[in-house]
């Protein structure tokens, strides 16, 4: 209507007037010619209030049209009926339309002048009637005549139903609305609402200069369309068609998003008008972008300064009461989340990124909140990228800020999982059960139940560690065993352990090395220790306590102690789940140091605490442990024999001394810190085994008595740790070897050699002694075809004796696989005094248990 003011009434050619030629040609004219112009605005005047035109005082809309048209003379033709207060036939209008044609008439806030019109009460304006019939009559005379127009604008049609509709003004405005819609629809050409590619030309008109650099227009707009296609599937369909462009350019320096927004969902908010409203809000945005000197390259979603009071009242005051609030705190402002967020990550103030991504869902989201009708609520991840993207940014930087503000903002919502595309998200005045699960996280203590929680989660952590026969978690020393097995104590929280911070931990460690609850322990290097780090501890701790709010808020839901919608507990439910799955990740990161105790000299007071970290992002916690204890041999699962030798040779082979206990070095290995710190006993028998065979480490024997090696071997095999095996020094055990006689044979199987032979030593030139020689009359062809043997043993070398028997003897009876091998083994034992009563049940319960065929006392 402003447009067509202009061009009625203009003062200059029209070429002069923007946009005007091309229309004039489009309608195939040469030229429009000006026109008397007569605007009725129902907000003008009031209906029972006349008003003054020089001389003469007008009551009525009909008055006042014909005195704009013709002055006195106009109003001289309607002055009975503007005194009366009734309409002027149509006749009349037709003799004034005519008189003072080309004209137009424009009739803008009918409904707001008839409205005031009581029912069934005459005002100086007339009635609600009279005016009604005033419209219809001025619409019959317009049309017949070809040199007038009528222009009237009327707020879009509500339902007839609603009685309470804010642009209309009531029932009144609402039965003045309807029939001036039925006048006009009559005679109409029915010009629809301002289209959203339309706005771009008005709103640009009317807030900004001419654009005088188009090309570098062009830049701007050809740089947001090649960053839309370098992020592909993650933004809108429609960005990647050539047509978003010649968008982006028309819309230019307004992005099409903040249109489409406003246009697609604000005007269904009822009062927000498509224009005057548009136009309001912008021209606001755009003062405070310019007086903060805004460097964006378009007016996007994400640029809108809700923080700027006149802004947002301006978004606010249509919508339900409670938006300010979730502004302040969770969208925009010093104090909102996503201003803290953005202090606290450089990566994302760098960009704004929080406080983008919070605009543009309120942009695009809070008009839902009033939404009469049910649909598909929230923006999706694209649509969100679509608001805030710029060229030159990644939409990395935006997603990942949309997912922390999914975890962190009191009334931000979403469909489903945070991650998923399909996703969607929205504002509301209702805080979402985050706010409900932030409150219930203060319930949980970090001394009872968020301790109790993350105990759990680290057993199920280190439950699958193989290495270690017992793992104990945040157990006191008291309750750790003091035995043999190879044990991994988990430290307490209080015991964090941080490099520039090591005192807690390593002093637990300490107290563990010393005591077993009130006694001292014996076997401190069964020991290997795992700490929680100090600056993952505190995230831990809160990702727990989170995982307890949420479960509890489902308990409490599924208990009917907790009432929320349906949407609400699924949304409950997905969270606890997620939430659940967070704490073991953490548990991971956090328990990353491995503390082992160690002492490099024999005759230092205290041990040494080492630290080595794992590697928290791959494998799992038991595979990592295991390998950091086998890389760096903190525990030793299959040990050399020359490091025996080695340690051997300088702990224990004195020159008065040229043999040890492997027992002895066993139960040291358990208590003594510089001593390796072997996986089981098995690792020590294997290394036994492995030098055995070897003329280099050392040698065995199964006792020593009056300057004798019983069972003596050097170099042969077949040694196994017992609780009697010697280990001999290999020279000791070489010099031994050189003093023994040379074997005699007497000829014949069942001869006995000499006893260092029948221990299996070799002869003296070194070779392995046969222990059945040939007999010198025998022949390949005559073999035996049986052997019976029978030895006296020492009852107090029985262990060490039958076990040589077994290795040497019944193993080679015992290879052949046709050989029927029968052993009977007789004990007599004599009592000059009588055998105790502790002796004989002992005696007899064990025989029984062994089988025994006879195990009688006499």
């Amino acid at each position: 209507m402003l447009a067509v003011l202009h061009l009625a009434t203009r003062s200059c050619a029209l070429s002069d007037l923007p946009g005007i030629p091309s229309l004039i040609e489009r309608a195939g004219l040469m030229d429009v010619p000006k026109a008397n112009v007569a605007v009725l605005d129902g907000t003008a005047h009031a209906p029972g209030q006349p008003w003054k035109h020089g001389k003469a005082m007008v009551r009525t809309l009909w008055g006042e049209l014909a005195w704009q048209l013709g002055k006195a003379d106009g109003y001289a033709l309607v002055a009975e009926a503007d005194a009366s207060g009734t309409s002027p036939g149509k006749d009349l209008l037709r003799q004034l339309l005519e008189r003072y044609a080309p004209c137009v008439v424009l009739m803008d806030e009918l409904v707001a002048y008839i409205r005031q019109f009581p029912e069934g009460t005459a005002l100086s304006g007339g009635t609600f009637e009279s005016n009604i019939s005033f419209v219809q009559a001025l619409t019959e005379a317009a049309k017949l005549v070809p040199t007038a127009v009528l222009l009237a604008s009327l707020p879009e049609s509500v339902s007839q139903q609603s009685n309470t509709n804010v642009q209309v003004g009531g029932a009144r405005g609402l039965a003045a609305l309807l029939a001036l819609e039925s006048v006009f629809g009559r005679v109409q050409a029915l010009w629809k609402p301002v289209a959203t590619e339309e706005a771009f030309e008005i709103v640009r008109r009317r807030l900004f200069e001419p654009l005088k650099d188009q090309k570098a227009r062009d830049t701007v707009c050809r740089a947001f369309a090649d960053a839309y296609e370098a992020e592909g599937a993650k933004l809108p369909s429609e960005t990647h068609e050539s047509r978003y462009f010649e968008r982006l350019c028309n819309a230019y320096p307004i992005h099409p998003e903040v249109f489409d927004r406003l246009y697609e969902d604000w005007t269904t908010i009822d009062g927000f008008q498509r224009t005057r409203g548009v136009l309001k809000l912008m021209a606001k945005v755009i003062s405070r972008l310019w007086k903060d000197n805004n460097q964006d390259l378009m007016i996007m979603p994400g640029s809108l300064p809700l923080a700027d009071g006149d802004v947002r009242n301006e978004l606010t005051y249509l919508l339900p009461p409670g938006w300010d609030p979730v502004i302040e705190r969770d969208i925009d402002g010093d104090r909102a989340e996503t201003t803290e967020l953005e202090a606290r990550e450089p990566r994302l103030g760098q960009a704004n990124a929080a406080r983008r991504v919070g605009r543009t869902l309120f942009l695009g989201t809070a008009p839902s909140s009033v939404a009469t009708k049910p649909g598909i609520r929230g923006l999706d991840r694209g649509r969100v990228l679509l608001g805030c993207l710029q060229p030159g940014q990644t939409s990395a930087v935006y997603l990942d800020g949309l997912s922390r503000l999914a975890d962190r903002l009191h009334y931000l919502n979403s469909s489903g999982d945070k991650a998923a595309d399909s996703t969607r998200f929205w504002f509301d005045t209702r805080a979402n059960l985050r706010r409900e699960m932030e409150d219930r996280k203060r319930r949980f203590d970090d001394n009872t139940d968020v301790r109790k929680r993350i105990e759990e989660v680290t057993k199920k952590l280190f439950a699958n560690v193989s290495m270690f026969e017992g793992v104990h978690v945040f157990t006191a020393h008291a309750d750790v065993p003091d035995d043999s097995a190879l044990r991994l104590v988990i430290l307490p929280l209080e015991a964090s352990y941080a490099k520039d911070s090591s005192r807690l931990a390593e002093d637990h460690v300490q107290t563990f090395l010393r005591s077993h609850g009130g006694q001292p322990r014996h076997r401190a290097n069964r020991l290997v220790f795992v700490a929680a780090d100090q600056a993952v501890l505190g995230r831990l701790r809160d990702v727990t306590r989170t995982a307890l709010a949420w479960a509890s808020i489902v308990d409490d839901v599924e208990s009917n102690r907790l009432n929320i919608d349906k949407a609400q507990h699924t949304q409950a439910k997905k969270e606890a789940a997620a939430a659940a799955e967070v704490v073991p990740r953490a548990a991971r990161e956090c328990f990353k140091w491995l503390l082992c105790p160690a002492q490099d000299d024999p005759t230092a007071t205290k041990a040494t605490v080492e630290a080595f970290s794992f590697n928290t992002s791959s494998g799992t916690a038991a595979g990592e442990l295991e390998r950091v204890c086998k890389e760096n041999e903190l525990v030793i699962d299959a040990w050399s024999p020359i490091h025996l030798r080695s340690k051997l040779k300088e702990l224990y082979w004195k020159a008065d001394r040229g043999h040890v206990d492997a027992q002895l070095f066993w139960d040291d290995s358990l208590k003594y810190l510089y001593l390796p710190r072997l996986r089981s006993h098995d690792v020590l028998a294997a290394a036994i085994r492995a030098g055995a065979s070897s003329r280099d480490f050392f040698g065995v024997a199964y006792g020593f008595a009056d300057g004798k090696y019983e069972g003596f071997q050097f170099g042969k095999g077949g040694a196994s740790l017992s609780d009697s095996v010697l280990l001999i020094a290999p020279e000791v055990a070489a010099q031994y070897e050189n003093s023994l006689p040379a074997p005699e044979w007497a000829g014949g199987i069942g001869s006995t050699p000499a006893a260092g032979i029948a221990a299996g030593g070799p002869d003296k030139r070194g070779g392995a002694t046969d222990l059945f020689p040939p007999s010198s009359g025998s022949s390949a062809s005559a073999r035996a075809k049986s052997f019976r043997g029978s030895v006296e043993v020492p009852a107090t070398l029985a262990k060490s004796r039958l076990n040589t028997i077994a290795e040497e003897v019944i193993a080679l009876l015992t290879s052949d696989p046709k050989a029927a091998v029968r052993i009977t083994l007789e004990i007599d034992a004599g009592f000059p005094d009588g055998a105790s009563d502790a002796i004989r049940r002992g005696v007899s319960e064990n025989a029984a248990n062994l089988g025994f065929n006879a195990k009688d006392w006499e």
